[in-house]
């Protein structure tokens, strides 16, 4: 475990706090304790200082009231290292437990970043070892002619665009990530026809028709953060979708709850992946797909990470071979 040194470090100064607290009382409570016991006896003093002190029942009256404190003393010592112990070994075990509970969000944090670093890396080193290799192989032809050229730049080209779809995707999920704008009273309807106008000439290219039914609806957001979730979302639709095929979106607004559907008729999503689709760089299956589809698994990660900086939940339906439907709740 990376964070079993810093869990003890944090446990240690947490036992620390405590046993100087409890030491401190310990003594205070020693000193008044030990002061009222020998109070007690003092007023037996002033009676014994009225008498003669040369009999020896008085004389020894007088040793065992000094045993007597002594021994109360001591035993009230004792008691309170006792108590002390008790109160390190608990402290100690609850110590670890509190430093574990209170680390844990900063440790998955911390191993969050390091697997979105682990897997940005490889994206990014995917598009690059595939350029590097073509203008090598190309370097050493000595008959490349301009036409070969051409498809290699050609190449490059797509790859470079790759690239930049990534890291504009990178910067999205960031600032998604750092959202703090300020919500707007606005209409969702006009949102969601806003994404439908963006993604109509995409799904024009493949005969993909999109029905909307949209009730005129007022709810606070931030409108380009929203055209952007439902632009995601409806891409997707169409993305997955052979041609040819209808994409439904509709706003129902159910007592009070407004609830943004959008239905494709695409491939379907596996029950077992539908719980991972929204985690960074996840991909479900699309060997399903009859045409090859590109993404890097990061477009529902900056929807889900939208929807969750606007109170709004989402919910995925799917049947393999039907197609799967989103559920926006406001």
């Amino acid at each position: 475990m990376k964070f079993k040194l810093p869990y003890l470090k944090l446990s240690a100064l947490y036992v620390l706090i405590i046993m100087v607290i409890s030491i401190i009382f310990s003594v205070i409570l020693y000193q008044i304790s030990s002061n009222e016991y020998g109070k007690g006896f003092g007023r037996q003093a002033k009676m014994m200082q009225n008498l003669s002190f040369d009999s020896p029942i008085i004389k020894e009256m007088e040793k065992l009231r000094n045993e007597q404190i002594n021994d109360f003393n001591n035993r009230l010592i004792f008691n309170l290292f006792l108590f002390n112990t008790a109160i390190l070994i608990i402290s100690a075990f609850l110590s670890y437990y509190l430093a574990q509970k209170h680390m844990q969000p900063i440790e998955q944090a911390l191993e969050a970043q390091s697997q979105f670093t682990a897997d940005a890396s490889h994206e990014l080193r995917t598009p690059l070892t595939a350029m590097k290799t073509e203008i090598e192989v190309a370097m050493r032809d000595k008959l490349l002619n301009i036409s070969d050229a051409k498809k290699l730049l050609k190449s490059n080209l797509e790859e470079i665009e790759k690239l930049e779809y990534l890291s504009s995707s990178l910067l999205k999920l960031a600032r998604s990530e750092n959202n703090h704008k300020q919500f707007q009273n606005l209409l969702l309807n006009e949102a969601i026809e806003k994404s439908i106008k963006g993604l109509t000439p995409v799904a024009n290219k493949k005969s993909i028709i999109i029905k909307a039914k949209l009730l005129k609806t007022r709810i606070l957001g931030d409108e380009s953060s929203l055209v952007e979730m439902f632009t995601i979302i409806l891409e997707n639709a169409i993305k997955y979708s052979d041609k040819g095929k209808t994409v439904h979106v509709q706003i129902v607004k159910e007592k009070e709850k407004v609830l943004v559907k959008i239905k494709d008729q695409g491939m379907g999503i596996k029950s077992s992946e539908i719980p991972y689709i929204f985690n960074r760089f996840y991909r479900a299956d699309i060997s399903r797909s009859k045409e090859k589809v590109f993404g890097y698994g990061l477009g529902l990660s900056i929807a889900k990470k939208i929807a969750d900086s606007h109170h709004v939940s989402i919910s995925v339906s799917s049947v393999l071979g039907k197609g799967t439907e989103f559920t926006i709740i406001f």
